[in-house]
């Protein structure tokens, strides 16, 4: 130590250099930190830009660049305005109370006290002042950002051609004006207060104002300049009490006649509104003796006042309306409030497009004493629908998945194809890429090998075949049937939710027949390119993959393909739309399109009374299936339109919106925002327009209203006498209300069948129907969006869905039947439950599938069928009606000569075969046995059912162990849960 101690001044450092090298870092550490600090700062830069430019790049690539655009510059507009301006006013006010700054003379011993924090902050107060401006100024200007909504809608408002009743002015003014209006107050009122409590804070720091000393207690120059900001602030709240006379008009309440109910009533007119106007002219005078205090330099006559305008506040604009509202609206309710309920029931009813829904009396009981005239009947009334696409999902996987990499979605989508000139109701799915299935999970397979789905699966919605699957129109791998040719690579769907790379030297597997698998290369424009590396490392930071940098599998043609669900990319495209739930897909001319419906809103419509979307379009499918999402969860709303049908393209990404709603002034203002993003009308072509419907989630919006607004007379509206509700699902425990249903049908008005969405209602808490309501869904057709409603007498009752169903589950010999096919480990699925008006009387249909015996997906197996208080449980549809009239009708069953019905399974392997060939002579013999009643017959057939399967089964697993399975199985060979049984 000593030798060590001696040494280091030979070096230079002297006798205390030791100890100041160890409390100094070195030179190169220094370098290096310093360094290491700089690479963070580009780090987050680049992370910042990275966002940034890989959104640049994906707008561009979809050519909707100009939304990039001019969202980007309304925001970063707004938010130096704002943030600007808020920065001057507090800045501003700072460096005023300073300048008026007592001198030190002057200074009480309180201020004295603070004599040290003046002076350490006197070297820096340049830089705290901007350091204090600066921060308020980003804050401000954040919050003023995010209202970019409200900018466009204010700047590029049109006018509705609608005045409110109450203040006569155009609803534009409540929809686009009033909401811009209001975060103009509150920005205002925010700078007053910032500022106020900025200059207090500057004059008590600096003795010009004193809290416990002797004497006055501010400075003639602390007194006028903080009742000037008092005095402004005064002044916004007589603006705001001049806007909340307006506010009354869009204002949410409750009230005992409806939720959310939404306008002015009696109270609201004959107090709060003149209450209003009173505070306001109470509001400017206090402001103009606060402004008056810079002449006359003294408090008095300013608090009085304003202390009379919080004593008005209470009087007048609190205890006065409840005084009416006790003595004069409760004593008369319905006489004082119906002219004010008439004014909300005719707002709410335009707002939600429900105005021009027909009601009609029916009577619920067909008079036609003529059975087999009824039998017939039903084939001209509706194509029943026995195909649950909410069920089928799974028997359309097991038969047509072809391969574990690909999917259906858990809800099949329900659309009409046309057949010889005649349209058909088709259940529809995609088989669309499943990565879970990959075997090998790696990136590679991931993102570069595994990238699309392939082909179309159809099936007739109105038919099933002889074992109670599905009667293809399109399957198989690559798809064929009545469809034709057309693209079938799906590289955008609704379960494609992660990144592909395509085009460049990896090659993607394509699909796989007899001939082994077959690859491909994208060829669409759609994607971003990553030959630019400065797009490799942006999207490497992105997405948080370093291996998109330098991995070898990109290269010159590489594209990313990202944003892949219709929703994500209409969204993406349009954010000032509402998007439904439910995209569906269809073959339009020689390509897939996805087919998604759009909204406007606004919560501005004045007296139409409000509902929130998420609530509002929920129901058992959406509970329980997460294939259908629901609509923007808490969003509130008072006007929904239709306004746009978009298309996204499968193949290529491409993304079109259409001007569907061409009277819509909320379309109208965001196409003025964003012009050319809207495609008009006229140019949806022929092909498309076949497979537009009427969009399920503004049915369910409107189908909630109609269960209040179906009433024109305000009378009956305040007594609720006539108050319906949405039914829940009788066949599922799950709650939740029952769907709306997709239906070829014709109301007792129409003179053809035309595809349709209906529903049921009950009386408020009752069981038995009360109506049907059901609108046209077919797009281009003078009748499209045309509301029908059924409603049935009150002085009679009509079994509603519950209790049909409750009929179907108590009968003895149904529910013994039932009790039969829940045999051994199979299970029972009810299919959606139909209502269709027959002749005065609601024919009831309901499929009922089984899931079991070895069997993976649900085949149909029965059909219930109730008219006119008889029942029938039948294994086809047609011996079902034909039991209900007791007569013999025309058969909906197609010919076998169609070449639509399925082909028998079979089997390369002879051990599975054999096994399959028992099964189906098992399934006969208990049908035979069911037939006749023979239960334990039956049970043993079931038992040989269960057996031939299980061996089945055990044979293809060991054929799949020695490589002999079937190519065209996606799992080495035909699974024995293709056999015809259950």
């Amino acid at each position: 130590m000593h030798t060590l101690a001696f040494q280091m001044p030979d070096r230079g450092g002297g006798p205390t250099g030791p100890r100041m090298r160890v409390g100094r870092p070195s030179r190169r550490v220094r370098t290096l930190l310093m360094t290491l600090g700089v690479l963070a700062v580009l780090g987050m830069a680049f992370t910042m830009f990275a966002g940034f430019w890989t959104d640049w790049l994906w707008y561009r690539s979809v050519h909707y660049s100009s939304v990039f655009t001019t969202t980007l510059w309304t925001k970063i507009g707004l938010f130096f305005v704002f943030g600007l301006l808020m920065a001057l006013a507090v800045g501003f006010n700072i460096w005023l109370a300073h300048r008026m700054r007592p001198p030190l003379s002057a200074m009480s011993m309180e201020q004295q006290s603070l004599d040290r924090y003046r002076m350490g902050i006197a070297p820096y107060k340049t830089w705290l002042l901007l350091g204090i401006t600066s921060l308020v100024g980003l804050i401000a200007g954040a919050s003023a950002s995010s209202q970019w909504r409200t900018w466009l809608m204010w700047v590029n408002g049109v006018p509705f051609h609608q005045k409110d009743p109450q203040f006569h002015l155009d609803v534009s003014f409540y929809a686009f004006d009033l909401p811009w209006y209001r975060f103009l107050l509150g920005f205002g009122f925010a700078a007053a207060i910032l500022s106020l409590i900025a200059a207090a804070l500057t004059h008590y720091l600096y003795g010009g104002l004193r809290i416990t000393s002797p004497g006055a207690r501010a400075t003639a120059a602390a007194t006028g300049h903080l009742s000037v900001l008092l005095g402004v602030f005064v002044t916004l709240k007589a603006i705001a009490y001049w806007l909340d006379r307006y506010g009354l008009a869009v204002k949410s309440s409750d009230f005992k006649a409806t939720d959310n109910w939404t306008g002015l009533r009696y109270v609201d007119a004959n107090a709060y509104l003149p209450a209003k106007t009173i505070l306001f002219c109470i509001a400017v005078i206090c402001a103009l003796l606060f402004f008056a205090t810079l002449w006359r330099r003294t408090w008095q006559l300013p608090v009085i006042g304003f202390g009379l305008m919080v004593l008005s506040a209470i009087l007048i604009g609190g205890l006065y309306p409840a005084i009416v509202q006790k003595f004069q609206v409760q004593p008369n309710e319905q006489a004082k409030e119906a002219p004010y309920v008439e004014k909300n029931l005719r707002a709410t009813r335009e707002a939600y497009g429900i105005q021009g829904a027909k009601v009609t009396d029916y009577s619920g009981k067909s008079n036609t004493q003529d059975k087999t005239k009824l039998r017939d009947d039903v084939a001209s009334t509706a194509s029943i629908r026995i195909m649950d696409p909410n069920i089928v999902s799974p028997t359309f996987q097991q038969l047509q998945q072809m391969r574990k990499y690909y999917a259906f979605p858990n809800n099949l989508d329900v659309d009409r194809y046309n057949k010889n000139g005649q349209d058909q109701d088709t259940v529809i799915g995609l088989r669309e890429l499943n990565l879970l299935g990959v075997d090998k999970q790696n990136w590679i397979n991931s993102h570069f090998r595994y990238t699309h789905g392939y082909g179309v699966v159809a099936g007739k919605g109105t038919t099933a075949d002889a074992e109670g699957r599905p009667v293809f129109t399109e399957s198989d791998l690559p798809s064929k049937g009545d469809l034709g040719a057309y693209q079938q690579r799906i590289y955008y769907g609704e379960k494609t939710d992660t990144y592909s790379i395509v085009g460049g030297p990896q090659k993607e597997i394509d699909y796989s027949d007899d001939s082994g698998e077959k690859t491909t290369s994208y060829e669409g424009k759609s994607g971003v390119n990553l030959a630019n590396p400065i797009n490799r490392a942006a999207y490497a930071v992105a997405f948080s993959e370093p291996q998109i940098l330098y991995s070898g599998a990109i290269g010159k043609g590489s594209r990313i393909l990202y944003n892949r669900t219709p929703k994500e990319r209409v969204e993406a495209v349009a954010p000032w739309l509402t998007i439904d739930g439910d995209a569906y897909p269809a073959v339009v001319g020689n390509k897939i399109q996805w087919i998604v419906d759009a909204y406007t809103t606004t919560n501005g419509y004045p007296y139409a009374s409000r509902t929130t979307l998420g609530s509002t379009t929920a129901d058992s499918l959406t509970a329980t299936n997460d294939s259908r999402a629901v609509v923007a969860q808490q969003n509130q709303v008072n006007y929904i339109r239709n306004s746009v049908k978009a298309t996204v393209d499968a193949y290529t990404g491409e993304v079109k919106l259409y001007q569907w709603d061409t009277a819509d002034p909320v379309l109208k203002t965001w196409m003025k925002a964003f012009p050319g993003t809207v495609e008009p009308k006229s140019d949806i072509s022929a092909s498309l327009m076949a497979h537009l419907r009427y969009p399920q989630d503004l049915f369910k919006v409107q189908r909630e209203l109609l269960t209040r607004y179906h009433v024109k007379d305000a009378t009956t509206f305040l007594s609720g006498s006539e108050v319906w509700q949405v039914p829940d699902d009788p066949t599922n425990k799950s709650g939740n209300a029952v769907p709306p249903y997709y239906l070829s049908m014709k109301m007792p008005d129409q003179a053809a069948q035309a595809f349709s969405l209906t529903t049921t209602f009950t009386p408020n808490g009752r069981d038995n129907l009360s109506a049907f309501m059901s609108v046209d869904a077919e797009a281009g057709t003078p009748d499209y969006g045309t509301i029908r409603i059924l409603k049935l007498p009150t002085s009679t009752t009509v079994d509603g869905p519950k209790q049909v169903q409750s009929q179907f589950n108590s009968e003895q010999d149904i529910a013994e039947s039932i009790r039969l096919l829940r045999g051994g480990d199979s299970e029972v699925e009810y299919g959606n439950l139909l209502t269709v008006p027959l002749d005065g009387g609601l024919l009831y249909v309901e499929p009922v599938y089984v899931r079991g015996g070895g069997l993976k997906y649900p085949l149909l197996r029965k059909v219930l069928v109730t008219y006119g208080g008889a029942t029938a449980f039948e294994d086809t549809l047609d011996q079902a009606l034909n039991k209900v009239f007791g007569a013999t009708g025309p058969t909906t069953q197609p010919p076998p000569d169609e070449g639509t019905t399925n082909p028998p399974p079979t089997s390369s392997n002879p051990t599975v075969q054999e096994a399959l060939n028992d099964a189906q002579k098992a399934f006969d013999a208990g049908q035979e046995a069911l037939k006749k009643g023979d239960w334990q017959a039956y049970g043993q057939a079931q038992k040989d059912l269960e057996e031939a399967l299980q061996r089945a089964e055990d044979a293809q697993s060991k054929a799949d162990r020695t490589g002999g399975g079937d190519k065209n199985s996606g799992t080495g060979g035909p699974s024995p849960s293709s056999s015809p049984g259950g």
